[in-house]
């Protein structure tokens, strides 16, 4: 009696990629945490924060400007 297709053993060794996909991630984050790691993570944050503050402050002068042209 042959064997299905389908519960044949596969040839495709999935843990060795998976161990290599985690062995570069993990050089991959060793080689990002460095000594100005810190201050790109707190920039970015900032940047972040800032952002919305941005986008809310001009949507505010927008409507400030419309209604000055409306009053006058």
């Amino acid at each position: 009696m042959s064997t299905p297709q389908s519960l044949a053993r596969s040839q495709i060794d999935f843990v060795s990629g998976d161990f290599d996909a985690l062995a570069s991630h993990m050089r991959h984050c060793a080689l990002a945490q460095g000594r100005w790691f810190a201050v790109k993570s707190h920039l970015q944050r900032v940047r972040s924060v800032a952002a919305g503050r941005i986008v809310t402050m001009a949507c505010v002068a927008v409507v400030l400007a419309i209604g000055l042209f409306a009053v006058a």
